[in-house]
């Protein structure tokens, strides 16, 4: 089951708006929320006092805690690899180690007495067979990707692939990253351009690089790197179906009561004997079997890629098949033009595969 999740920073802001903004959060229905101690320089009596009312909030609203750490502030605040007794103490969920300790270490950990859960960097090729060898507990490790805030050097989408595609596959919960676009946003270090994972998300609608990634189907918690998201980017993330694809068009002024009923059916299914060239939903021409749908064109036309199309009464055996087009072809006048998907959209094309339900918005 895939979830959302926040990230919050309190050393860049105030508790109270932090607070505030992991209510809001849970009250949508997210689950998660990652914070960062890499740049915390509090004592290790200052950093318990305050994160554990942290997670005390962050559990009232639902929300599971998740803490970047690396050797470096195990040290600071006296943690070690065999005793997390103050991760503990501050009522941490997760432990994301962005950096490593010795592979004996690294597989020690996992088998804290606290349950809490050690996430390893996504965004590596991390050795986990040979941390599972060591003796690592597999039901405590978990993965998440990096963020990037400068831009130009997140992750590419082929890199992206290779390394979540072999912790998802090996059974692992992976966890990636995408970027409100509100301006003044922020993260642990003093840079605003955003914290996506992958690079071709920076600048997205935040909707959209979740649908991405929900297109994807290797990871199963996404959280919006910085902070804050708008109200009106968490409502977005918190409407989206995370149970299939769904892409958003726009649709030609003069289109039918019928056409649009065919549009938005809730149950299109890419047929299980597909080509490369269009998303074929079958199911509507039952559904509306007997009802006219009139031609449009008296002629064929060129159809581009991302165009939504319905088979009219010109091909009455298949009248009422949706068809969204993959690769520009040619169509006759049995096939009407009902609208385009939206500007980016057209990414997630090709993720609908066989058998695979999707949904137009």
């Amino acid at each position: 089951m895939k979830t959302l999740g926040i990230s919050v920073y309190p050393e860049h802001s105030t508790y109270e708006d932090v607070f505030a903004y992991m209510k809001k959060a849970g009250e949508l229905g997210f689950k998660r929320v990652f914070t960062c101690f890499l740049s915390v320089k509090e004592s290790k009596e200052e950093l318990v006092k305050n994160f554990s009312k942290f997670c005390q909030v962050a559990h009232e609203c639902g929300l599971t805690v998740s803490a970047d750490t690396n050797p470096e502030v195990f040290a600071h605040i006296g943690a070690t690899p065999y005793d997390l007794s103050v991760f503990h103490e501050i009522g941490l969920d997760i432990i994301r180690l962005d950096g490593h300790f010795s592979s004996q270490e690294d597989a020690a950990i996992t088998r804290n007495p606290y349950g809490i859960k050690i996430e390893y960097n996504a965004s590596g090729n991390i050795a986990f067979r040979n941390l599972i060898e060591t003796g690592a507990d597999q039901e405590n490790m978990c993965f998440c990707s990096n963020f990037f805030p400068q831009r130009h050097t997140g992750m590419g989408l082929k890199r992206y692939l290779e390394l979540t595609s072999r912790y998802k596959n090996a059974g692992f919960r992976v966890a990636s990253f995408v970027s409100s676009n509100e301006k003044n946003t922020f993260g642990p270090w003093p840079v605003f351009d955003g914290l996506p994972t992958l690079e071709m998300h920076r600048d997205l609608p935040i909707d959209l690089q979740l649908r991405h990634l929900i297109a994807m189907n290797l990871c199963q918690d996404i959280l919006v790197g910085n902070a804050y998201a708008s109200d009106e980017e968490l409502k977005a993330m918190a409407d989206t179906d995370l149970t299939k694809i769904t892409m958003k068009a726009t649709l030609v002024d003069d289109i039918t009561p019928l056409e649009k009923q065919i549009v938005y059916y809730d149950k299109h299914n890419q047929r299980g004997d597909c080509n490369d060239d269009i998303l074929r939903s079958s199911g509507t021409r039952v559904v509306f079997k007997g009802q006219s749908i009139p031609p449009r064109s008296k002629e064929g036309f060129t159809a581009h890629r991302g165009d939504l199309l319905i088979v009219n009464d010109n091909l009455e055996h298949y009248r009422g098949e949706l068809w969204v087009v993959c690769h520009d072809i040619e169509v006759s006048n049995e096939y009407n033009l009902v609208g385009k998907l939206n500007p980016n959209e057209e990414i997630l094309l090709d993720w609908v595969v066989a058998d695979t339900p999707f949904g137009i918005l």
